[in-house]
């Protein structure tokens, strides 16, 4: 009886568990994702990538074939074990809607931690946002990939956003021709799909409107330049590089701020220098240039570039490459230096404030 009593209770335990399952699997996974691909890109998570959109173009396709007829004329038995296996199909009509949910989703949690990663300027965090909110949004959607739009709308975005980081990586290129070439490549890939398919359920027609709005947003600067993804950004009154790392004298925190070592408020005497660092992943094969823009807040004219300084920077580093510059004089008031590539597509955006002391607090050094 006793046992009886457990097992019952433990029934009971396992039911109100299966609830949280899938909040479970999906927290899960996106830590997963956040430890294994959000600090830089690999071509093995390419290829994962790839491999969860050929399932959804295998799925795809399959749902859009018409139902087998099977002929009078053969025999009997034959006919019987297929209606049989049909009906056995049946009860897992659900299966391919929740294998697109999850293809969809295990692609939209690493694009949207890179995006994540790279996104440190307001126009940026839009696209990030947007991706957050497909990711959440698809936790709820199974039952709307019935409705076909909504899964070739879904299939041609995956395709576009890993185009976008693909092409650039394969070509070691981050020219904005293979951005706009790899978007119509994702379109193009999502039609020829549809036009495959003999139902033509659903309608292709929003898969080039999203083609357009991407190349829209990233000629206004809305999308982070990938495959470049950014690591660290600092500020520092003075900078070596000992071994492989970079020592950085910092700004002391104020003791209230326990979380961090160090501050953006910076506490400078007249003419001291001020070195920005910062540390930007490429894949291997790229080789471009990178520009330290020093802007400076007027509260009349608003941001005011004081100098944009450049860096060449070679791809294939695990810890991201690495470069300075430095300015000094600076004037009082906030600041702002954001990382550029050479058709002025910004990589991240870092702000500090500046105050002019006569005897600034002693630095804290730490490696990079």
């Amino acid at each position: 009886m006793l046992a009886k009593i457990k097992q019952t209770r433990a029934y009971h335990h396992l039911v109100k568990l299966r609830d949280f399952m899938p909040a479970l699997f999906f927290f899960g996974g996106f830590v997963w994702d956040a430890l294994t691909i959000g600090r830089h890109v690999a071509a093995f998570d390419l290829i994962i990538l790839s491999a969860y959109l050929s399932a959804a173009a295998a799925i795809l396709y399959g749902l859009g074939q018409p139902a087998v007829v099977w002929p009078s004329t053969w025999p009997r038995w034959l006919g019987r074990l297929y209606q049989r296996l049909r009906a056995a199909v049946a009860t897992w009509a659900n299966l391919p809607y929740f294998l697109l949910q999850f293809l969809f989703g295990s692609m939209l949690s690493p694009l949207f931690i890179l995006y994540f990663q790279s996104a440190s300027h307001g126009l940026a965090w839009v696209m990030t946002l947007l991706l957050g909110a497909l990711l959440v949004g698809n936790e709820y959607m199974e039952s709307k990939y019935r409705q076909f739009t909504i899964s070739w709308a879904l299939f041609g975005f995956c395709a576009m956003l890993l185009l976008n980081f693909a092409l650039p990586f394969l070509l070691g290129s981050i020219h904005a021709a293979w951005f706009y070439l790899s978007t119509l490549l994702g379109a193009g890939l999502a039609y020829g799909l549809y036009k495959k398919t003999r139902k033509h359920n659903g309608n292709i027609k929003p898969v080039w409107l999203i083609a357009l709005l991407l190349m829209l947003a990233y000629r206004f600067d809305v999308i982070p330049p990938v495959p470049l993804v950014k690591r660290d950004l600092a500020v520092a009154y003075a900078l070596t590089k000992v071994g492989g790392e970079y020592q950085l004298s910092q700004q002391p925190s104020s003791w209230w701020v326990f979380w961090r070592k160090t501050s953006n408020e910076l506490e400078v005497t007249a003419g001291q220098r001020v070195y920005f660092f910062s540390s930007v992943f490429a894949p291997g094969g790229l080789n471009t240039r990178l520009y330290h823009r020093w802007q400076w807040h007027d509260e009349k004219r608003g941001w005011q570039t004081q100098s944009r300084i450049g860096y060449s920077l070679a791809g294939g580093r695990e810890n991201g490459f690495r470069g300075y510059t430095y300015k000094q004089g600076l004037q009082a008031g906030d600041w702002r230096v954001s990382v550029e590539t050479e058709n002025n597509k910004t990589v991240a955006v870092h702000e500090f404030s500046v105050a002019l002391v006569q005897t600034p607090a002693t630095p804290v050094k730490i490696a990079y």
